[in-house]
């Protein structure tokens, strides 16, 4: 009897957050449609106008100057939305939303090298922190609903509202998950992702020719790769902060960081004389799932994104992450005997799932993008990427609950 008491008691709080998660995804959805609408154009302008590269200079003064002027208390972005879950204080502030978004867009209209992700987490955050007041939520309530749109945000930009779901959860922290968030995540999540869809948003379909049979040799193949993996995601996430401290140790003034890296740049396209580094490099990651490609492009993408990222330009790593870890997992075909398309694949989540410390929401996103036939491929390599990696990821304000490793006394 008391079992069904405390059942009816909880409904409406059910109730409640399903409504108000479902309003953070139409909110998160409708924002994350605007901006792929936004970034597909600007990103076709880009090709059909090669010469927008040398104005990214400009445009990294331009974005710097905004940010130091109107927006210092926004700067920090997703990690700022971390904190915030971690140590409430107060509510995000609404100019978030545009600014990283506008920030984003001149970044790719110009040729820098960066993602979405970090745009739309930060955007379904911010509109989902300014209901706070609306409902009157406690520093609890709004730890929720703030992993609530960062859930929305990431399932709706990337079209995987399982993985955005767990996403919310899992990378506030190393090694606990918020299980009292999980419905509202979840909602939001999927809420995001079906608005997204609705208002005639399609998402780049990534295909992989064939399943691999499987066997021992070729799980032990793949905890190998994970390896590989791993030591690639800290080694981004070790030279992205040393990239940031550098540029700041050298330039004082964020405005000329922007513009110095922007001429950086510049000079490495030149250089290699190709544009194939700049923007998401979607065309890239589609070429590492289908056959060869150049075994140093992982290289040159991650120099490439960190000091674009490091020196003050606005975006996410986490594209830059699936390129990066689709064309390391292509080129290590030459060294393990699996199918490059499903190294490309491993590396494709596994990377990220490293850098990100967010193996579980990796090895989901694998499942809702390349199927069953990968799954305990990419799940292993996700683990091992985890495990490889280091507990300093791309988001210093995560937390460490439990090591990865057991401690020695």
């Amino acid at each position: 009897m008391l079992k069904h008491l405390e059942q009816i008691r909880i409904l409406p709080e059910v109730l409640l957050w399903t409504a108000v998660a479902a309003l953070v995804g139409a909110l998160a959805g409708t924002a994350s449609a605007g901006f792929l609408f936004s970034l597909d154009a600007v990103t076709h302008w880009r090709l059909q106008n090669p010469w927008l590269l040398y104005l990214l200079p400009w445009c990294g003064i331009l974005i710097a100057f905004f940010y130091s002027r109107y927006g210092k208390n926004t700067e920090a972005g997703n990690n700022l939305l971390i904190d915030e879950i971690h140590n409430p204080q107060k509510i995000v502030p609404l100019r978030m939303a545009p600014f990283v978004l506008l920030g984003t867009l001149a970044t790719h209209l110009f040729g820098g090298s960066a993602g979405r992700e970090g745009t739309a987490v930060q955007m379904g955050g911010t509109l989902a922190d300014q209901l706070t007041p609306l409902f009157r939520f406690n520093s609890e309530q709004r730890k929720t609903l703030l992993m609530a749109g960062i859930s929305g945000g990431f399932a709706s930009v990337f079209g995987t509202p399982l993985a955005g779901a767990i996403f919310g959860l899992e990378v506030l922290a190393i090694g606990r998950l918020r299980y009292q968030a999980l419905l509202p995540c979840f909602i939001a999540a999927i809420v995001a992702d079906q608005v997204t869809l609705a208002w005639g948003i399609k998402h780049t379909a990534y295909a992989i020719p064939a399943a691999t049979p499987l066997s021992v040799t070729h799980l032990l193949l793949a905890l190998a790769a994970g390896v590989c993996f791993g030591v690639c995601a800290f080694a981004f996430s070790w030279s992205s902060h040393r990239a940031t401290k550098i540029f700041k140790n050298l330039i004082a003034s964020p405005l000329w960081r922007a513009f110095a890296g922007g001429v950086l740049v510049i000079l490495m396209a030149a250089l290699l004389r190709t544009d194939r580094y700049l923007g998401l490099g979607i065309p890239a990651i589609v070429e590492s799932l289908q056959g060869p490609v150049p075994v140093y492009d992982f290289l040159f993408k991650m120099i490439f994104t960190i000091v674009t990222l490091s020196s003050g330009f606005k975006g996410g790593e986490v594209t830059p992450l699936f390129f990066i870890g689709a064309t390391l997992g292509n080129a290590l075909a030459w060294i393990l005997p699996l199918p490059s398309s499903l190294l490309a694949a491993m590396g494709f989540v596994a990377v990220f799932a490293g850098a990100a410390n967010t193996p579980l929401a990796c090895a989901v996103m694998a499942l809702e993008i390349f199927g069953t036939g990968t799954g305990l491929y990419t799940a292993l390599a996700c683990v091992m990427s985890y495990i490889f990696s280091g507990h300093a990821g791309i988001y210093h304000a995560q937390k460490v609950e439990v090591p990865k490793h057991a401690q020695k006394n």
